[in-house]
This record gives structure tokens, C-alpha cells and sequence, in this order.
């Protein structure tokens, strides 16, 4: 495909087309060249890849490799105070999602079981009473509230937290310094800061769970012998994160999407059953964990373009998510579009291994917190809610809505 727009210097991030959608630069990249030369910030000439095709592809070729250990790690957007790194970052034991085999597949395959589709549908009615506990809890405060503390938040990181074995008093430990870890420009030192922290607290829990065994994930991963204490921080560091921030943001983001899509809010609450293909056309329409990294370990075509060996490579599932070559008026919302085949959770060996757990907690979320609260709006104008532009999960600082009555 012939270049039609200039090589991006830097990873375009502004929030410039709304809230919800992709940066204006990064449509139009994928619109003239799905797989485009990309100049990083500290001089490295690498790709971004935003076509949907292109993407599912690439998450699909092991030969782009997750790991962060074979190079020096490039970072695609300016990074103020944060110096360009000069050697590979060293592999974190029990990290599997920058793992490649046969180091990832031992570690995942220790977690499949917990993870099944049969084993998270048994959990769902439990999950459910979660849900509504914490939307009895949100009833008794006196409105405007933040969905976020108050709701987006709070769900899953109480099924998580049972489900790993996590004293659920201990959130605040790991709330702060998941977010901490997650923010865009912070130094090395800040976020191994918060690594160390966490990792300290895990490995304490960890150990105790290898003294005396509970009913929960952690408890029968630390009775295999097989996974050392390090390997067993890092597991539960990475289900931790991952297992309270991207469903958290996705409540909180996808309530401002329906609020400012009333037409499509109108459906759903008239027709509960249609939150399943909700959820799914939220995930396409939203895509929270958005930009992913790929290293080319050799000379790679893709999409008519050769990738050499030792580049970086970015991904885009926002804007792959929205590319008209697959769904068709892909900038609009619509919740009876049926969006399965949609990359929010990846693709291939890395696809993302709690979606079901994700999917029960957005359908429980969305379809609670409707019924609950029919006349929920927002609080404040719509421009003055805080976009988590700065974080490497998108979604909303803080979601300030109120309401004029409840339902039971």
C-alpha cells in the first residue's frame, strides 16, 4: 500500500476525535497504510500496525515476540523526565504476557483450569450477588456519587479478590500501586517502585497460602511445587492488575458511552437480553487496553510491507476495532451489531485468559446498574469528565452521576 500521509514521529495519543474514539492521526493512518513506519521518540524507526487484518495476523505469528528481554525496550510516546532506556529489560519471573514459548505455555497452562468457560459459569450467579450487593451499597448514598469509586471499581476487585485469595481490606495496597504502575510518564524508578511494593505484599501472601491452603486460585498454584515464590509473585501480580483494572474501566467508560448514546440506552434497558451483544459491541466500540508491543525476531512481511528484524512494533486494537474493512459503520454504536470477532481481548497464544470472568462481570454490571437506577444521568457536562488519557488502560477518572429515584 503506497504512503499517503507523513511517517508519525511519536505515537499519536491526543483524544482528539471525542472521548470514545481513536486519535484523528491514527484513523487516517489506518485508512492510507495499515502497517505504517513509526519514529519512535528516542530515534528507533519501527511500525504501527491499526488495520483489524493486519493486527489479527500479527497477534496470531509468534514471531513477533512479547518479549521485553531481547532488546531495548522503545517506548512510543515522549516520556517527560523518564531517560531513553540503554539495555533489555530484564524478564520478570511469572509475567507470562511477556513470555514467549515455551516459557509462556508452562505458566498459562498452570492457570487454565481456573479460568474455564464451565468453571466461570458456575461462578456467575455468584458474581451476580456481588454486583448487587455493591449496587445496594451505591442505593444508599445520597447522589451526585462517583461510579467509579463507588461501583466501576469495587465489583471487580471483590471477585477478584475472592478468587485469588486476596483479603479484599488489603484493595487500597493494590489499587494504588496498580495505578501507579500503569501511568504513562512515570519514571523506571516509580513504577518498579510500585512493582517492589506490590510484589513484597504478594509474595507475603503467597507464602503464607504454601503455609496454610485456602479455597481459592492462589492457594492451589502455591501447592505446585513446580513454580518457585518469584514466578508465583509475578502470576498473581499480573491476575491481579489485569483482573480488577480493564473490567473496572470498562464499567466506568461504558456507562458514559450508554449515557451519551441514549437512544441506544433506551434499548438495552427495554430489552435486558440484549446485554450480551452489549457487552461485546462495548468491548469493540471501547477497546480499554488499547496499545500492545510486538518485536520482530526476523524479517517479517505484513500487509505488503517487510518489518526487519529488531524493530518495535505497535498495535492499535482501538483503531483495528474500527476499521471499516471489517465492521461495517465501525464508528458507530450499536448494540445490536453482532461484534464478536473483535480484538479487545487479543489474539492467539496471548489472547486474554479471564474474558469470560470479564464478560459476566460487564453483563452483571451494565444490566444491574440500569435496572437499579433508571433515571441515572450524568452529574456533570460530559467535557468535564476526567479521561484516563494519561494511563496505559483507558477509561475515566471519575464518573460523577445522579439520579432522581431507584428501583428495586
Amino acid at each position: 500500500m503506497t504512503q499517503t500521509i507523513p511517517v508519525p514521529h511519536g505515537l499519536p495519543m491526543e483524544r482528539n476525535a471525542g472521548p470514545f474514539d481513536p486519535p484523528r492521526e491514527i484513523t487516517e493512518l489506518r485508512e492510507a497504510r495499515p502497517v505504517s513506519p513509526l519514529v519512535f521518540p528516542d530515534g528507533h524507526h519501527g511500525w504501527l500496525v491499526t488495520g483489524y487484518h493486519e493486527v489479527r495476523k500479527l497477534m496470531g505469528d509468534t514471531r513477533f515476540s512479547s518479549r521485553q528481554d531481547i532488546g531495548i525496550v522503545h517506548v512510543p510516546y515522549e516520556t517527560p523526565g523518564m531517560p531513553a532506556p540503554t539495555e533489555p529489560s530484564p524478564q520478570m519471573p511469572g509475567l507470562f504476557i511477556a513470555m514467549d514459548p515455551p516459557d509462556h505455555t508452562r505458566l498459562r497452562r498452570k492457570l487454565t483450569g481456573a479460568f474455564t468457560v464451565r468453571r466461570m459459569r458456575a461462578l456467575e450467579e455468584h458474581i451476580i450477588e456481588i454486583t448487587e450487593r455493591q449496587l445496594d451499597e451505591m442505593a444508599r448514598l445520597t447522589p451526585p456519587i462517583d461510579l467509579v469509586k463507588e461501583f466501576a471499581l469495587p465489583v471487580p476487585s471483590l471477585v477478584i479478590c475472592e478468587m485469588l485469595g486476596v483479603p479484599y481490606a488489603d484493595r487500597a495496597t493494590f489499587q494504588v500501586n496498580s495505578a501507579q504502575f500503569l501511568v504513562k510518564d512515570q519514571t523506571l524508578e516509580e513504577k518498579m517502585a510500585a512493582f517492589g511494593a506490590m510484589s513484597a505484599y504478594l509474595a507475603q501472601l503467597v507464602m503464607s497460602k504454601r503455609a496454610e491452603p485456602g479455597e481459592d486460585i492462589l492457594s492451589d498454584l502455591a501447592s505446585d511445587d513446580d513454580l518457585s515464590v518469584e514466578e508465583l509473585v509475578g502470576i498473581a501480580f499480573l491476575l491481579l492488575l489485569a483482573g480488577h483494572e480493564t473490567t473496572a474501566n470498562m464499567l466506568g467508560l461504558g456507562t458514559f458511552a450508554l449515557l451519551e448514546h441514549p437512544e441506544q440506552l433506551a434499548e438495552l434497558r427495554a430489552d435486558p437480553a440484549l446485554v450480551i451483544e452489549a457487552v461485546e459491541e462495548l468491548m469493540r466500540y471501547l477497546s480499554v487496553a488499547d496499545i500492545f508491543y510486538r518485536y520482530a525476531t526476523e524479517d517479517i512481511e505484513l500487509g505488503g510491507e517487510t518489518i526487519g528484524k529488531g524493530s518495535t512494533v505497535v498495535v492499535s486494537l482501538l483503531a483495528a476495532n474500527r476499521d471499516p474493512r471489517r465492521f461495517e459503520h465501525p464508528d458507530t454504536l450499536d448494540l445490536h451489531r453482532s461484534a464478536r470477532g473483535h480484538l479487545s481481548f487479543g489474539h492467539g497464544i496471548h489472547s486474554c485468559l479471564g474474558q469470560q470472568l470479564a464478560r459476566i462481570e460487564m453483563r452483571a454490571g451494565f444490566a444491574g446498574l440500569l435496572r437499579r437506577f433508571p433515571t441515572l444521568e450524568l452529574a456533570v457536562p460530559a467535557d468535564q469528565v476526567r479521561l484516563r488519557t494519561d494511563m496505559n488502560i483507558y477509561g475515566v477518572h471519575e464518573l460523577p452521576v445522579t439520579w432522581t429515584e431507584t428501583a428495586p
